[in-house]
């Protein structure tokens, strides 16, 4: 849908298919799922955040109310909070790439 978009516009469009890929048809996730998805495909942004009291609360609210379910709008605050905190997006700012 996006072959001729921006990295940034082909990166977006990523996660939403992803999120959709996995959601219901009401386009939604538990917060089981979205645990699960989190540390499934996002795995290397959250590896070492274990320790951090941020973090822990985030999966600590995703193991609770497993009724509960997560909009897109949910999701992606979500992994901007946990990109935010990511020790590799450090690395990822100390990356120079060129055109």
């Amino acid at each position: 849908a996006l072959g001729q978009g921006s990295e940034l516009e082909k990166a977006f469009a990523t996660v939403a298919l992803v999120y959709n890929n996995y959601a219901d048809p009401e386009g939604k996730l538990s917060r089981a799922e979205t645990k699960s998805l989190l540390q499934t495909q996002f795995w290397r942004f959250i590896q070492g955040q274990e320790n951090k009291p941020k973090y822990q609360e985030i999966i600590s609210d995703l193991d609770e109310e497993p009724g509960d379910k997560i909009d897109f709008e949910d999701f992606m605050m979500t992994l901007v909070i946990l990109t935010l905190m990511s020790d590799l997006l450090q690395e990822i700012k100390n990356m120079k790439t060129t055109k």
